[in-house]
């Protein structure tokens, strides 16, 4: 075969995935934009730090108040929001941890004291 054939069939390869790649990101970016600005009170979301909370205040453009524990308000950049929260993966989210529960955690194998005190 020839090889400036070769060559431009690399760079055409090249050029396709790169393509294919700028528009699966732009499609994600999208996507987060869109479930910043459809934030309300009320809703269950996870920081891009992994911090759970409850928005309290969504009326300013650029931030939102969380709620991270009773009486806790914190005020967050729009951007910082990874996503939202459904009740069915808070569902999941409880029964996965026995602890979070209320379930008595296992004593430790060496006989050292445990972190919960119980």
């Amino acid at each position: 075969m020839n090889p400036q054939f070769l060559s431009l069939l690399l760079i055409a390869m090249l050029a396709l995935l790169l393509m294919m790649n700028s528009r699966r990101q732009k499609r994600a970016v999208a996507d987060a934009r869109q479930l910043q600005s459809s934030l309300t009170n009320g809703d269950r979301v996870v920081t891009t730090s992994g911090l759970h909370g409850t928005v309290v205040g969504s009326a300013e453009e650029t931030t939102v108040d969380l709620e991270i524990a009773p009486g806790v308000r914190t005020r967050w950049l729009r951007a910082a929001i990874r996503e939202k929260i459904t009740e069915d993966e808070e569902s999941a989210e409880d029964n996965a941890d026995p602890a979070a529960a209320g379930a008595p955690l296992p004593a430790p194998l060496d006989g050292s004291a445990r972190a919960d005190k119980s």
